[in-house]
C-alpha cells in the first residue's frame, strides 16, 4: 500500500468510530512502516525520539517526534494488539502490581495514536492545520473509546451551568467539555482532552476554577495529554532534535494559587514530571487513570 492510501484513510472519520478501526488502521500504518521508510533519524538531544522520513511517495516528508520506548513495531503489535481490548476489559482488575499489562496498555494507546498523527505528517505541505484538528479531533474519540471499553459510559458535549443568585436561577452558562461522565445524569468527571497542553494549560485550570465557582461543587476535573514535544532543528543541517512544549512554571502556579486539577495524565510523559516537585505529584501515565483512579473517582 502506497503512502498516498493510507493518508487518505487517516482523513476519513468513518474509519475511526470503533476501536477495531483504529486497531485495524495501526496495524496498516506499522506494516507499511517497517518496509518502505527513507530513514529513521534520531533525535540529537533525547536519543531515545525518532523522526520517520518518507519516501518519494511521501515527498521526503519528516514526521513528528516518536518515542521509540513507547512505540510498537509491527511485529510486536501484532502480538499485543489482540490482547489490547481484553486488558481494557479487565482494567479494574489489574491494579497496582501488574506492570506489564499496565505498560502494553499505555504503550498500545501511544502507538495506535501516533500511527495516526504520523501518517497525518505524510499530508502535502501546507496542510499542517488540517492535519493538527484533525489529529486531535480522533484522539478525543479514542480515548472515550478506551473509557467506554473499560465499562463506564462517557461522552463530549455541552453542559448547561445554572447561574443562581439568592436561591433563584437567574439563567444557564454552556460549557463544552471534551470528557464528561455522568450517573443518572448527575455528572461525576469531566475532563479536557488534548494531543498536548501547549497553549492550553491556562485555559483547562481556568475552566476548572470557573465551573467549581458557578456550580458550588467540587465535581473532579481531569485533564489527558498526549505528549508535550515537538521537533526543532538544530543548528547543523538535517540535524534533528526535539523540544518540550510543556510549561512547568505555570503548571506549578495554577496548581498552587488557583486551583490543583483532580488529575493529569500523559501517554508520554516528560522527565521531569517525574522527577519535580508538584509535577510528580500531580501527574501520572494514563494507565493510572484507567486501572486506578476512574474507579475512585467514581
Amino acid at each position: 500500500m502506497k503512502l498516498k492510501k493510507i493518508v487518505q484513510m487517516a482523513t476519513n472519520k468513518d474509519n475511526f468510530t470503533d476501536l477495531n478501526g483504529y486497531i485495524n488502521f495501526c496495524r496498516t500504518y506499522l506494516a507499511y512502516i517497517s518496509e518502505n521508510l527513507q530513514a529513521v533519524i534520531v533525535s540529537q538531544n533525547e536519543n531515545y525520539y525518532n523522526f520517520y522520513q518518507y519516501g518519494s511517495d511521501g515527498d521526503f516528508q519528516i514526521t513528528r517526534p516518536i518515542n521509540s520506548n513507547l512505540m510498537y513495531d509491527i511485529n510486536a503489535f501484532d502480538k499485543i494488539g489482540k490482547e489490547f481490548t481484553k486488558l481494557l476489559k479487565s482494567a479494574k482488575e489489574i491494579g497496582t502490581e501488574n506492570l506489564d499489562q499496565r505498560k502494553t496498555l499505555l504503550n498500545s494507546v501511544y502507538t495506535i495514536q501516533q500511527s495516526i498523527g504520523a501518517a497525518l505528517d505524510g499530508l502535502q505541505a501546507g496542510k499542517s492545520n488540517t492535519a493538527r484538528k484533525l489529529n486531535g479531533d480522533l484522539f478525543e474519540n479514542f480515548i472515550r473509546l478506551v473509557i467506554r471499553e473499560i465499562g463506564i459510559d462517557c461522552r463530549a458535549g455541552v453542559v448547561q451551568i445554572p447561574v443562581i443568585i439568592n436561591g433563584e436561577k437567574l439563567f444557564d452558562m454552556s460549557y463544552q467539555h471534551d470528557l464528561i461522565i455522568e450517573n443518572e445524569e448527575r455528572i461525576q468527571v469531566i475532563g479536557s482532552i488534548k494531543t498536548s497542553s501547549k497553549d492550553r494549560i491556562d485555559k483547562i485550570f481556568i475552566d476548572k476554577f470557573l465551573y467549581t465557582k458557578l456550580t458550588e461543587t467540587q465535581i473532579p476535573y481531569i485533564a489527558i495529554f498526549l505528549n508535550d514535544v515537538q521537533r526543532k532543528n538544530t543548528r547543523r543541517e538535517n540535524e534533528y532534535g526535539i523540544n518540550s512544549t510543556f510549561l512547568p512554571g505555570h503548571f506549578k502556579g495554577y496548581t498552587v494559587k488557583l486551583n490543583p486539577l483532580d488529575g493529569v495524565y500523559y501517554c508520554d510523559i516528560r522527565p521531569n514530571m517525574k522527577t519535580e516537585n508538584i509535577l510528580r505529584d500531580h501527574i501520572k501515565t494514563f494507565d493510572y487513570l484507567i486501572c486506578e483512579d476512574i474507579w475512585r473517582f467514581l
